[in-house]
């Protein structure tokens, strides 16, 4: 029980050190993953499309960055989608498969490899996809454990780096994006009136319901009236981040630049798919400073005030009137 106890956690551990290393790829946002200055992957991930009963090899150049040689073992994974910042969810165990999209079935094994120190080796990942492979998407990730050489060949799996491989086998694709949410937000709270202007963000968020993997892409425009004031780009570069099949993805794109006080309305449009279907939403939302609301509120008391003071003013001076005909009733008369 201890034994098992024990490899259990181990597993959960490793589980999340790779998932931060599968981060950077997914997210393209790094030249290279590195981890512990022991191996460096290049590239970080492929988009490969491959028909049904066709292969293809795609080259993943792994270099040892230390001083001493190194035995990097090749390690073949599935993954899902994981959470929605666009971690995948690294299928650990060696001897299973994701329940659907799996690319590790395709993949042929690759044989470990000792590198030099300083030098690179080029591993030839092939793919064979069979022919009865129904059409969509398929991905996987191939990881390279180093060890060294002079321990006695001891994998070091923290210290792995990824390659992630995204595929399409063309055919009957179902490309089927849904936009599930697209608000207004200020320091991660929703609204449409706002008190300023910082920290002002639109959340968007995308699910697929499709069989292949999704890129969306496009524009958010701010207007204020009929002027244009600010515009950012979405995901709209190479590769794009993407969506997995029957996962979901969420974004936050600031609004910058903008006025201390109007009306604004936000226009997205949103492409995505091989016959470049759109989405379009409008949102619009006011910001109105304190200043300005406790200027109103000052400027509303203060003719409150003036309105009670001539009200009271009127009154006791047709109260004088009264009481001075009263006091002198003939005043009023001519002699």
């Amino acid at each position: 029980m201890l034994k098992q106890y024990i490899q259990t956690n181990i597993r959960v551990i490793m589980a999340a050190i790779v998932a931060i290393l599968l981060l950077a790829g997914f997210h393209s946002s790094a030249a290279n993953a590195q981890s512990a200055n022991t191996l460096r992957v290049s590239p970080v991930r492929t988009d490969i499309q491959i028909e049904a009963g066709e292969q293809k090899i795609v080259e993943v150049t792994v270099t040892n960055v230390t001083d001493q040689p190194l035995s990097v073992r090749p390690i073949q994974n599935d993954f899902i989608a994981g959470d929605e910042s666009g971690t995948p969810a690294l299928i650990l165990d060696e001897t299973e498969f994701a329940p659907s999209h799996s690319l590790k079935r395709f993949l042929e094994p690759l044989q470990t490899a000792v590198i030099p120190a300083g030098e690179s080796k080029t591993f030839e990942v092939v793919i064979i996809v069979p022919a009865d492979a129904q059409a969509g998407g398929y991905f996987g990730a191939v990881r390279f454990a180093p060890s060294s050489v002079a321990d006695g060949g001891q994998v070091n799996l923290s210290a792995s780096v990824a390659s992630l491989i995204l595929l399409t086998v063309p055919g009957d694709i179902v490309e089927k994006l849904d936009l599930t949410d697209f608000t207004i937000q200020q320091n991660g709270v929703n609204g449409d009136v706002f008190r300023g202007s910082d920290d002002l963000q639109v959340a968007v968020r995308f699910q697929n319901t499709g069989n292949v993997q999704i890129g969306p892409f496009g524009k958010v425009s701010v207007l204020k009236g009929n002027d244009l004031i600010y515009e950012a780009d979405f995901n709209n570069k190479t590769p794009r981040d993407v969506i997995l099949p029957d996962g979901a993805r969420a974004w936050d794109i600031p609004l910058e630049d903008l006025g201390d006080f109007g009306y604004y309305s936000v226009t997205a449009t949103f492409t995505y798919g091989e016959n470049n279907q759109t989405i379009e939403i409008t949102k619009t939302f006011w910001i109105i400073p304190w200043s300005l609301v406790i200027g109103v509120l000052g400027g509303i008391l203060l003719l409150a005030a003036i309105g009670v003071a001539v009200w009271f003013f009127l009154k006791n001076y047709k109260r004088r009137i009264l009481r001075s005909n009263r006091q002198n009733p003939g005043s009023g008369r001519r002699g």
